[in-house]
């Protein structure tokens, strides 16, 4: 692959920079910044005729920024841009994957057609796919989905002494089987009643005395669910749990109450730049782009 072009939008962060180094990748250069009425100014710097771009663009509170990515993809098409690809660690609007209620706005069919609009392919790493069973469902883009359980269950097995992996929730099983490997897992089912209050019921299970518990899951977001199944993991005498997760959403004050739950410790993938950013996702990323 010639050397790219590589975008980091809207701003530079550490998993971009690492990705930038390990392409070889030019740096993509533009101005971007707000008139006085709130609208974008936006200028491309580089001269991007005939190259491969890449745009490294983490998902992650999209709405504030979404159509300033789309003035500069429509930007660097204008000045002859040969293919543009977007780098998308983590993905967002999955999560509507299904009409609910009458009237309700199925906005990961919405979000998918606008990203197939503007790009020629994407590449991501573990989109919460529950209801649809492929990106293709809904993008008619080439989609490249990367699973970051190799590097997950690498982590646990060179940081964790003897392990013990719990998956919160049914949706979480396909992340957690897949990270276990050899190593022993139980996956515990969670039920919300009419009134919205979530219980949780654990299978029996062997063999977890003197383990560590690793609850291991693709998103966590208000950290309820977790919340409550570490409450019961004390309860039935099992040891401060370790928290691993790829997609670091964190909402609101989540982060600090799981860090008060009485945990040994949480990682992250980079998906989204946070502190607890311990797996790095740029060697998957770089060899699917080198493929």
């Amino acid at each position: 692959m010639s050397q790219p072009i590589l975008f980091n939008f809207p701003k530079v962060l550490p998993l971009g920079q690492h990705l930038q180094e390990k392409l070889n990748a030019e740096e993509g250069r533009f101005i971007l910044h707000p008139f006085p009425d709130g609208e974008s100014y936006l200028r491309i710097e580089s001269n991007v005729k005939g190259r491969e771009i890449l745009i490294n663009a983490s998902l992650f509170h999209p709405n504030s920024w979404i159509l300033d990515l789309l003035f500069l993809v429509d930007t660097l098409r204008a000045l002859g841009a040969k293919r543009i690809r977007l780098i998308a660690p983590y993905l967002s609007y999955m999560r509507q994957d299904k009409v609910f209620q009458n009237g309700e706005a199925l906005t990961s069919k919405t979000f998918s057609h606008l990203l197939s609009a503007y790009f020629d392919a994407l590449v991501t790493v573990d989109p919460h796919l529950h209801r649809y069973h492929c990106l293709s469902e809904i993008y008619t883009i080439p989609t490249t989905v990367l699973q970051a359980a190799p590097l997950i269950s690498k982590w646990i097995h060179e940081n964790v002494e003897n392990p013990f992996l719990i998956g919160p929730d049914e949706e979480s099983r396909q992340w957690v089987q897949q990270v276990a490997g050899d190593l022993p897992f139980i996956v515990l089912k969670k039920e919300r009643n009419s009134q919205g209050h979530v219980n949780i019921t654990w299978p029996s299970f062997e063999g977890a005395e003197g383990k560590t518990p690793v609850f291991v899951d693709d998103i966590i977001s208000s950290g309820g669910t977790m919340l409550l199944a570490i409450e019961q993991a004390k309860a039935q005498g099992l040891k401060p749990p370790v928290i691993v997760t790829i997609h670091p959403i964190f909402a609101n004050d989540s982060y600090k109450k799981l860090q008060a739950a009485g945990i040994l410790k949480i990682v992250t993938c980079n998906s989204i730049s946070h502190p607890s950013n311990e797996i790095d996702l740029v060697p998957l990323i770089v060899s699917a782009l080198s493929a």
